[in-house]
């Protein structure tokens, strides 16, 4: 499980986001946390990588529910959730426990 450019884009990224929370309201915070999930879901999708992508974009469900659910179950359930889903599905992916979805080499999907 190595490390490649996208993970260190992220951490950058989180990096930021952190320190933009010291100063920004949490409707901007979630708004642009939300938007580099995204971006990082899309590079994952370009790089071949369905499952990642899927991972990151589960995480976007989770950073914007701050903003939907005020409440504290509701919070709960749409903040843990999604963290769970897409913290289940990268590992998933990095340790190869998923079916590939195509052949990120050839640009073709795999016909079982």
């Amino acid at each position: 499980m190595a490390l490649d450019r996208q993970d260190g884009v992220a951490v950058v990224g989180f990096a930021a986001i952190v320190g933009l929370s010291l100063v920004a309201e949490p409707t901007l915070l979630s708004a642009a946390l939300g938007g580099f999930l995204l971006s990082i879901a899309v590079w994952r999708l370009y790089d071949g990588k369905p499952w990642e992508a899927l991972a990151w974009l589960a995480w976007v469900g989770a950073a914007v529910a701050p903003v939907l659910a005020p409440g504290e179950i509701a919070f709960a359930a749409l903040f843990f959730g999604p963290l769970l889903v897409g913290v289940g599905l990268l590992f998933a992916s990095r340790f190869e426990l998923l079916p590939t979805i195509w052949d990120a080499d050839r640009g073709t999907v795999d016909e079982q």
